[in-house]
């Protein structure tokens, strides 16, 4: 991003000179649909992601232009709680929404300008990415002083609330809280954290964006939550929970029986086995054990495959074609699945013939045209100096 374009774009747009923020996309390396389930999750921010120029107006109103899609809008103070159908603009005002809600005086109108590097649909968190980076600049704006943390669970509750979407606090805390070569170790249930080392050595993580765009809202991604639901209820049957992980995955070969729908079982079995896995990555990560780590990643991949069945034919076809190829440790799907993005570690030397063979393969198979990055793990939402 050219920061001195962008702010040119914003002043011809606007008049005035604007403040800069950004937050990163995220890609989560292992703990896939655990976090609405109370359980565990790998992530880490990566350099691609959405900034925001801002700055206060005197028109009583919001206005909201992004250089992503055509969509544009002015909304006046007295109607920054209304939804706009399924547009865009209801990720920064969902986030609007929620500090209202904590009595911040929105005194004055603001205008924004939106511009974002991750590929729309894709998996790799644009939407917690907006509202990140909306709740930061709010938080400064209008100097509510709340802290990140909170800044993470209202941007959370904004996309749960406001755009209706129930997702777990994944997406908005690795944004908010993550850190450069690091990835994060984070109970979506307590909150507890902590930062892991993400000691690559000689190898890279290669985003593999299918190109099969990912429309969450549309997709089976409610139904699992309430299925996940079903799931705890007949657990509970055995021992008091509050959260599908709450039980371990030696006790769930023991109780698993009690739930009698074959659907139901393998949907927990998966979010309780995918638990394990995380806690198993963390400790090889902490030992420098690259090897390790790749392979949980595929045992993810075939556990979200045939248990939670959220892949797909896109995603199954990518991530087999980068097993093949010489120097990769492991390969998964990331994000919600039905589409979206998987990401492969890698040797640095074997990086350019994973994009040839996989992308070749996987045009020839599917007929789209397949987008690879190579990622670097960076820091999470801030202003920009």
């Amino acid at each position: 991003m050219d920061i001195s374009a962008f702010k040119k774009l914003f002043t011809e747009t606007y008049g005035t000179e604007p403040s800069v923020y950004f937050a990163p996309g995220r890609v989560n390396i292992i703990g896939e649909h655990t976090d609405y389930n109370g359980g565990f999750v790998l992530p880490c921010a990566i350099s691609f992601g959405t900034y925001l120029a801002i700055a206060p107006n005197n028109d009583q109103k919001m206005r909201f232009k992004t250089t992503n899609f055509k969509y544009k809008t002015e909304v006046p103070l007295s109607e920054l709680s209304r939804k706009h159908g399924d547009e865009w603009v209801n990720y920064p005002l969902g986030v609007i929404d929620q500090f209202i809600k904590r009595e911040v005086s929105i005194s004055t109108g603001a205008d924004f300008l939106f511009s974002g590097d991750i590929p729309n649909g894709a998996g790799l968190s644009s939407s917690a990415s907006i509202e990140i980076v909306t709740a930061v600049a709010l938080n400064d704006l209008y100097e509510a002083n709340i802290d990140r943390l909170e800044l993470v669970k209202l941007s959370q509750l904004a996309e749960n609330f406001f755009v209706g979407m129930q997702c777990g606090i994944m997406d908005q805390f690795s944004i908010g809280m993550g850190k450069a070569n690091e990835a994060l170790f984070l109970d979506c249930r307590t909150l507890d954290y902590e930062h892991v080392p993400l000691d690559l050595k000689e190898h890279s993580i290669v985003i593999m964006n299918t190109n099969k765009r990912r429309e969450l809202s549309e997709s089976k991604y409610n139904e699992r939550v309430a299925e996940c639901g079903v799931a705890l209820e007949e657990l509970r049957k055995a021992k008091p929970m509050i959260d599908l992980s709450d039980i371990t995955l030696d006790e769930f070969e023991i109780h698993g029986a009690l739930i009698n729908d074959p659907i139901i079982y393998h949907r927990a079995r998966h979010v309780i086995s995918e638990n394990h896995r995380v806690k198993l990555s963390v400790a090889a990560l902490k030992r420098g054990d690259l090897v390790t780590l790749g392979q949980l990643m595929n045992e993810s991949h075939e556990s979200l495959r045939h248990d939670y069945e959220v892949t797909g034919k896109e995603l199954d076809t990518i991530v087999n074609a980068a097993r093949k190829v010489k120097g990769v440790l492991g390969a998964r799907m990331t994000g919600a699945g039905f589409g979206g993005c998987a990401i492969a570690i890698v040797d640095k030397r074997y990086v350019e013939a994973l994009i040839n063979k996989v992308g070749h393969a996987y045009e020839e198979q599917i007929g789209l045209k397949p987008i690879f990055y190579v990622a670097r793990v960076g820091d999470g939402a801030g202003k920009i100096a």
